[in-house]
């Protein structure tokens, strides 16, 4: 026999109940969808600035979905609940009908941000095909439990809410039982599995918390944006799962704020990463300074850093202690963030900490040693050197480099 909610004996307490419980969701909806769209323009300018630049992959793809399908999601919600509200709209039939597919629009965000989640944990951990693997299979099991589970209530919700429809409240009834409160439960379980491996990696990884040149390493901010956003997924979750048992005492807001949380979580995660990743790129380049052109038999190159002539002026170098023009050097800047990004579960690389840690370590060692930048180029004339702003064929060994250039996290 079908599990059902047991009725208030007095009818006018059982209506006063239901009436109230029904005005949350219409009161909380809306402010849900004000909150994803002005997230939305205050990083549109973001948006655009480090991701509609960066080359297209499937992190790139799942953002975007992500993105533009929460405020979709939010439209509907809004729409669903306010004309369901409407005198003489919802029925039976159609508060049946409509209770699956809701829960299905939802998680279909839900699978869409855990699928870019599995990605992160697979380049955190090296590109792992057992974790990968576990992960996956881990995925599939959750999805068929909500299938299970959605069609076991979906069955039961007639019985649950045949009284309940007798009043004349606005919009279906918020009656919750059976096993509504478990149909979140199996992708709570697989967050909290996401959580457990960015979190041990994390705790493995305390050695990358360093700064790389007075800048925090890139694994670093992957491994903490991963742990405060398992955390905070984690937690929408299990409102969830309280929202829907009755003797929780948690009132039933909608489905609104998950949706809402989940979204912007997901993209603002992704768009620090890119802008962090964007910023030091640009920045470790444009921080590249030589010291000294001194013309040699040949051509002209870049003499050890703070070579200067015998008379202590200057006069014989062209430059001293000044950056390098950007017309001199080419900053593939937009190239060499989507190869960092890529390592860092943004694209289809992958990150090994351990392998990041060996070459800061080398890095190290390499700079304390030595102060200075040199370039094997020349300049191919033999005459008086030219003036090397006007000449764009000085680049500098960046392969020598790992200590300025956030290459120390490319594997080997």
């Amino acid at each position: 026999m079908p599990l059902t909610s047991t009725p208030d004996p007095d009818p006018q307490v059982e209506f006063v109940r239901l009436y109230t419980a029904s005005l949350i969701p219409l009161r909380v909806i809306a402010p849900c969808l004000v909150w994803v769209l002005h997230d939305y323009f205050i990083t549109l300018e973001d948006e655009i600035r480090y991701v509609w630049s960066q080359r297209v992959g499937l992190g790139k793809c799942i953002f975007f979905f992500i993105r533009y399908y929460t405020i979709l999601l939010l439209v509907f919600d809004v729409a669903q609940i306010h004309s369901f509200a409407i005198k003489g709209v919802p029925n039976k039939d159609l508060c049946v009908a409509f209770d699956p597919i809701i829960c299905i629009v939802g998680a279909i965000s839900l699978w869409a941000v855990e699928i870019m989640m599995q990605i992160r944990i697979y380049a955190l951990y090296g590109r792992s095909k057992k974790i990968a693997v576990f992960n996956g299979c881990f995925f599939a099991l959750t999805i068929i439990a909500f299938a299970s589970l959605t069609v076991i209530n979906t069955q039961r919700r007639p019985s649950q809410i045949a009284a309940a429809m007798t009043f004349p409240i606005p919009g279906c009834p918020t009656v919750h039982g059976g096993l509504q409160w478990t149909l979140w439960f199996p992708a709570t379980l697989f967050e909290i599995n996401l959580f457990g491996f960015a979190l041990y990696k994390s705790i493995r990884s305390i050695s990358v918390r360093r700064k790389l040149n007075k800048r925090v390493p890139l694994i670093y901010l992957l491994l903490q944006d991963n742990i405060m956003y398992f955390f905070g997924i984690t937690c929408v979750l299990v409102l969830n799962n309280l929202m829907t048992l009755p003797s929780s005492g948690i009132p039933w807001f909608s489905f609104g704020p998950f949706h809402a949380a989940l979204g912007i979580m997901t993209c603002r995660m992704y768009i620090h990463l890119r802008k962090f990743s964007v910023k030091m790129t640009d920045a470790e380049l444009s921080t590249i300074k030589i010291s000294t052109f001194t013309p040699r038999p040949g051509g002209l190159s870049v003499d050890d850093y703070d070579d200067r002539s015998d008379d202590g002026d200057g006069a014989g170098s062209m430059f001293s202690d000044e950056t390098i023009p950007e017309s001199i050097v080419d900053r593939p800047s937009i190239r060499m963030t989507s190869d960092v990004e890529s390592q860092c579960g943004l694209g289809e690389g992958s990150v090994d900490e351990d392998r990041f840690s060996r070459a800061h370590m080398r890095a190290d060692c390499s700079s304390s040693s030595s102060n200075s930048v040199t370039s094997s180029s020349t300049f191919p004339h033999s005459g008086p050197p030219r003036n090397p702003h006007s000449h764009r064929s000085l680049s500098a060994d960046f392969s020598s480099m790992p200590h300025i250039l956030p290459g120390a996290l490319l594997p080997s």
